[in-house]
């Protein structure tokens, strides 16, 4: 291969090179946008829209009338949600997470052979019906800095069932409480 040759190749890849970047700059200056004179975006709200909102928004059910409808079955299909980490058979032992067994009305922190939290053993008290379900809305935040890493049950009846459940899960269950008329 003569010099010659060797030219046209390097003048045939500097040509495509040239008229790539020639191409380029002739389409930015053809389709170039206009930029805005404000940038950004106005979000239209109309004036009382918070309370628009709130009259929109479904009002939360206590959960005491949620517990006369309660499903111990439904609970039952709620609770493999649960069984990743917690045990609900009696002396089947801790998993990540406590026994469940007989949880409904145990104290806080109390299960034998857990290592807690220093969050959960500072709660203290007893788990109610009604401590659970705030629990299990979302545990991060009814127990900062627990080690409980689960979302929640964001559904009110979801919540019911898996409670009515879990008091199922003991020799002596204890009656739920039901909102007084």
């Amino acid at each position: 291969m003569d010099s010659f040759e060797l030219n046209k190749i390097a003048g045939a890849v500097l040509g495509t090179l040239l008229l790539t970047f020639g191409l380029g700059i002739v389409s930015e200056i053809l389709f170039t946008p206009e930029a805005p004179a404000k940038p950004g975006f106005v979000i239209a709200v109309q004036e009382g829209g918070g309370n628009a909102a709130a009259a929109a928004a479904p009002k939360e059910v206590p959960i005491e009338e949620l517990f006369k409808t309660a499903s111990v079955e439904k609970g039952a299909a709620v609770s493999k949600k649960c069984a990743a980490c917690h045990n609900f058979q009696e002396g089947a032992g801790a998993k990540v997470g406590p026994d469940l067994y007989g949880i409904v009305g145990r104290p806080v922190a109390s299960a034998a052979g857990f290592a807690y939290s220093a969050a959960m053993k500072a709660k203290g008290g007893d788990w109610t019906p009604e401590a659970l379900n705030t629990f299990l809305t979302n545990p991060k935040a009814a127990v900062a800095g627990t080690a409980m890493a689960f979302a929640g049950i964001p559904k009110e009846a979801e919540r019911a069932d898996l409670i009515a459940y879990l008091n199922s899960l003991s020799h002596d269950p204890k009656p739920l409480p039901t909102a007084a008329k």
